[in-house]
């Protein structure tokens, strides 16, 4: 096993009362691809700044190679003094380093390079922080919701450049499909300790029901060893003074680990407020369009939308999912066709900006509507303290301002505040952002459970395939042009079908482009053969394929020198550019040879 590359030992912090961290660690060696998961407010974000060197441990060891590169992810980054985005990503490059690099990393993750960075989106400026970050491909990445504000597309090249990576990476992450694809192995940090496992994220889950149940054995073998133990103080035969003194020492320090003992975190319970049964048909639109200028956003649409469905919309970022969704729900009128709303609807919005929320409300104020201490949910009176404590607020948050709560937690208020209302239509607009895995588990029960309708826009692939009945998404995906498509099922679903189409398009057009001369006669003339062109091609292709990895093996063995990369990364980074453009070469080649060798047997009967 390879020694770390980064170590914390024993860390210790605590910003006044119960410790954030107490005996946390985390080590990472070369290769590593970790993700770091725990609740919202474990301390996730805090480990990875002091892994970082941002944030100071008040006791523990950390360890850093002195030769080692690090790198932060920052989630507000700081522009000043560059006047455009390249320049900004370009500053986090090493002697040495490509620049190659930030322009290619910022063309897939949707930035020019020549925007101001003054004039960025939140999520723009964590595309370039992004960008920054990856181009030095240094020693140690360190990714804290690296996800967030990217659309699909982006989210999946993203997982093939980290596989890829040479980096060791750690993870921060709510996406599951994300997390499963790239980890390797699992750091759960839970109250204040971590603990290890040695395989992914899609492992994660069982181990930690295992570990939690083991855990709940032993305060119960914990509980008994008390009870009898007080029993032979009580009633047992009086024995050597001094023995009997060792074992209410024991004793006293059973009891003081058992009462000290912190059970995990509890979950959010909760169920939506009943209202009253919409009609059947809840939306119905026809034909509706929408253009801005000459962009078209929605080329004519119809759906019907009946009580009981859940409906996800998926696509790029800028396609329309918003604008769709508005004309859908009567937010936004449509430039041409209809939309009907049905009867009795009772909607209820969760939006991605979070924008309902006065960050200087208290968390009563904004659940009660500024009507004192208590709520009507499901019919009942309830003080609001003790249904915060339903979606893990502290009694003593009630008069804290929002602003003072994490992403994940104004969250988690949002959906306290909607599920506590009526409703049978709930219109859901990213609403996984910032929740922890296992708030996102009690979210995606709700809205699987809901008995109204659901309209959600996710860029959360696993939390779509568990819970919509259909999806939407652009007929073009990677140039959306304004057509939308309903496909039945959840997102892997809607993968599926398209691929189909795609297919059944292609075979058209092949059949449709075929030329008249390679086809038989009705008549019964002879049959036509390959073209010259053809022939040479079918010939000559298998030589220029094994020249081609002739060329591919030379330049894996001159990189398989595990000293290349920091003697001259230059020369690795053209090395490797080479490799990817040989191996598409190559695949071109190949997919030729094989139509050619299959026309030639379709010719020869």
């Amino acid at each position: 096993m390879a020694p770390p590359i980064l170590k914390l030992d024993d860390i210790f912090l605590s910003f006044g009362g119960a410790p954030l961290l107490a005996g946390a660690g985390l080590q990472i060696e070369p290769g590593d691809k970790i993700c770091l998961v725990g609740r919202n407010g474990s301390g996730k974000s805090t480990l990875l700044k002091i892994a970082a060197g941002l944030v100071e441990a008040q006791s523990g060891e950390v360890f850093r190679h002195p030769s080692s590169t690090v790198r932060y992810l920052e989630q507000a980054p700081d522009f000043a003094g560059f006047n455009t985005v390249q320049a900004y990503a370009e500053a986090g490059l090493g002697p040495g380093d490509d620049p190659y690099r930030v322009t290619y990393l910022l063309s897939h993750l949707g930035l020019s390079g020549d925007e101001d960075p003054r004039m960025l989106s939140g999520g723009e400026s964590r595309r370039a922080a992004l960008a920054r970050v990856m181009a030095p491909e240094p020693d140690i990445l360190l990714l804290d919701e690296p996800t967030n504000h990217l659309d699909l597309p982006t989210i999946e090249w993203l997982e093939g450049e980290l596989q890829k990576t040479r980096s060791a990476l750690v993870l921060i992450s709510h996406d599951r499909r994300f997390l499963e694809k790239v980890s390797t192995a699992t750091v759960w940090l839970d109250r204040g300790t971590s603990r290890r496992l040695d395989r992914g994220f899609a492992h994660f889950e069982a181990w930690r029901d295992q570990v939690l149940e083991a855990e709940e054995l032993e305060q119960h073998k914990l509980g008994k060893s008390i009870e009898r133990e007080e029993h032979w103080l009580r009633y047992g035969v009086t024995a050597r003074r001094k023995r009997n003194m060792r074992r209410l020492g024991e004793l006293q320090t059973m009891r003081s680990n058992y009462r000290g003992h912190k059970g995990p975190q509890g979950t959010v319970q909760a169920t939506v407020s009943d209202a009253q049964e919409s009609g059947k048909l809840v939306i119905e639109a026809d034909k509706i369009t929408k253009s801005f200028g000459e962009r078209a956003i929605v080329t004519p649409f119809s759906i019907r939308v009946h009580r009981g469905d859940c409906i996800g919309l998926v696509g790029p970022n800028g396609a329309g999912k918003t604008t769709l969704l508005k004309m859908l729900t009567g937010q936004l009128s449509p430039d041409s066709g209809i939309v009907k709303l049905g009867t009795n609807l009772e909607i209820a919005t969760l939006d991605q900006k979070r924008e309902d929320l006065d960050l200087e409300d208290t968390l009563a104020n904004y659940l009660t509507d500024g009507r004192g201490e208590n709520l009507l949910v499901n019919g009942e009176q309830r003080h609001v303290t003790g249904y915060m404590k339903e979606f893990l607020f502290q009694p003593e948050q009630a008069r804290t301002p929002i602003r003072n709560l994490s992403g994940g937690e104004r969250a988690r208020l949002m959906l306290a505040r909607i599920l506590s209302r009526p409703t049978n239509l709930l219109i859901l607009d990213e609403p996984t952002n910032d929740l922890d895995i296992e708030t996102l588990d009690l979210l995606q029960e709700i809205v699987a459970g809901f008995p109204g309708t659901v309209i959600l826009v996710s860029h959360d692939r696993d939390f779509l395939d568990r819970t919509v009945t259909s999806t939407i998404a652009p007929a073009v995906p990677d140039a959306p042009d304004g057509r939308w498509i309903e496909y039945a099922g959840g997102y892997s679903d809607m993968l599926v079908q398209r691929k189909g189409a795609l297919e059944e398009r292609k075979r058209a057009e092949k059949a449709a482009e075929k030329p008249r001369t390679q086809q038989a006669t009705a008549s019964g003339s002879a049959k036509v053969k390959l073209s010259f062109k053809q022939k040479f091609a079918l010939e000559n292709l298998p030589k220029e394929m094994a020249k081609a990895e002739a060329e591919i093996a030379k330049r894996e063995q001159v990189m398989a020198d595990p000293n290349l990369f920091t003697r001259d990364p230059a020369a690795f980074n053209r090395l490797a550019g080479e490799m990817e453009k040989l191996r598409a070469s190559l695949t071109d080649m190949e997919e030729e040879w094989l139509e050619l060798e299959m026309l030639r047997e379709e010719l020869e009967g």
